[in-house]
C-alpha cells in the first residue's frame, strides 16, 4: 500500500528528506514519530502527492501521488490546521470531501458527528481548535482511503474527546482494515493504537520496527561509575548523569531478564526507561552521530 524507494526531497538545494525506504503491503496503524525539523511534515506531503520527490519514487496503492487526481481515492492526509474555506459550514466540508473520496462512508460522518456534537451549520470559521481538529477526524475517518494520514489528530482535545477518536478509529479499522498514519509528538498516547513505529530523524527513516519490540527498548542502570560503565559500554549510551559518585546511564538495549539478572550481578539498579524519553535521546544520540560522522 505504501512504496517509497530512496526517496529524496531538496528545497533551494538543502535536502529536507535523504534516501528514504519504505516498503508496508498490509493493513496497519503507524505511528510517525520524529523531532521537529526531522523531515516528517514533507514525508506526508509526499505520500499525499502535495509534493514531488527530487529522487526516487512513490506509490501509494500502486498509484504515483504526485499531480494525480485519482490519487485522491488512494490517500487522504489531513493536515494540522486543515485549511478550510471561510465561507463552510460542517456540511460544505462533508460535502467536498464526498465529491473527492469513492469511498465516502456517509453514515459513518453523521455517526461521528453526533459523538462530537458538532453543529452541522456553524461556520467552521467560528470553531474552536479541539472542534475543527474533531471535523478533521471525522472527515480522516469517513473518507475510508486505503491510506490515511493524521497530522497532529489528537491537537486541541480534552481527555474525553481524544478518548472518543482512538475508540472511533480502531472500530472503523476493525470495520474497514487499511493504513493509517499517526504523526505526533506524543508517541505513548497513541502508542497502544499503533502496530508499528516509523521513526524519521536526521532526514531519513531511522527505524520502521513493530511497536512491541521497540517498546522494550531504553534501560536505566543506575550506581557507582566504574561499576556502571563496565555493563553499559557493551551497548550505545543514549544519556549519561553524573550524581557524586554515583551515575545514571540510559542504555539502547531491550529490557530483557537477562539484563536484569547482568545488572544484579554487577550490584547495580535497573530499570526500563519511558518510551518517549528513549526516543528523544535515540534521536539525539544519532544527530550527535551524524554531527561527527
Amino acid at each position: 500500500m505504501i512504496n517509497l524507494k530512496n526517496v529524496s526531497f531538496a528545497y533551494d538545494h538543502k535536502y529536507i528528506l535523504n534516501n528514504v525506504n519504505l516498503n508496508e503491503k498490509d493493513p496497519v496503524i503507524i505511528g510517525l514519530w520524529g523531532r521537529n525539523g526531522s523531515g516528517k511534515t514533507t514525508l506526508m506531503k509526499l505520500l499525499s502527492g502535495l509534493e514531488a520527490p527530487t529522487k526516487g519514487s512513490v506509490e501509494i496503492d500502486g498509484v504515483v501521488p504526485y499531480n494525480n487526481i485519482e490519487a485522491m481515492n488512494h490517500v487522504t492526509f489531513m493536515q494540522e490546521d486543515h485549511p478550510y474555506s471561510d465561507l463552510w459550514d460542517v456540511n460544505h466540508a462533508l460535502d467536498y470531501a464526498a465529491n473527492f473520496n469513492d469511498k465516502w462512508n456517509q453514515e459513518l460522518a453523521d455517526h461521528l458527528l453526533e459523538i462530537f456534537q458538532l453543529p452541522r451549520k456553524q461556520k467552521i470559521r467560528q470553531f474552536s481548535k479541539g472542534m475543527k481538529t474533531m471535523l478533521t477526524i471525522v472527515i480522516g475517518l469517513a473518507s475510508m482511503s486505503p491510506v490515511t494520514i493524521f497530522d497532529e489528530p489528537s491537537n486541541g482535545l480534552d481527555a474525553h474527546m481524544r478518548k472518543q477518536f482512538y475508540d472511533a478509529l480502531l472500530d472503523s479499522y476493525e470495520d474497514k482494515p487499511r493504513v493509517i498514519l499517526l504523526s505526533t509528538h506524543h508517541i505513548e498516547e497513541v502508542e497502544p493504537l499503533c502496530e508499528k513505529i516509523a521513526i524519521i530523524d536526521n532526514n531519513t527513516l531511522l527505524s520502521y520496527e513493530e511497536t512491541e519490540t521497540l517498546k522494550l527498548r531504553g534501560v536505566h542502570l543506575s550506581g557507582p561509575y566504574e561499576k556502571v560503565h563496565k555493563l553499559a559500554s557493551q551497548y550505545a549510551i543514549l544519556e549519561e548523569r553524573k550524581l557524586g559518585k554515583q551515575i545514571n546511564v540510559m542504555i539502547d538495549a531491550p529490557f530483557t531478564e537477562e539484563l536484569k539478572q547482568e545488572a544484579d550481578s554487577y550490584g547495580i539498579s535497573i530499570e526500563k526507561a519511558p518510551f518517549q524519553d528513549y526516543l528523544v535521546n535515540l534521536t539525539k544520540k544519532e544527530a550527535k552521530l551524524h554531527a561527527h560522522s
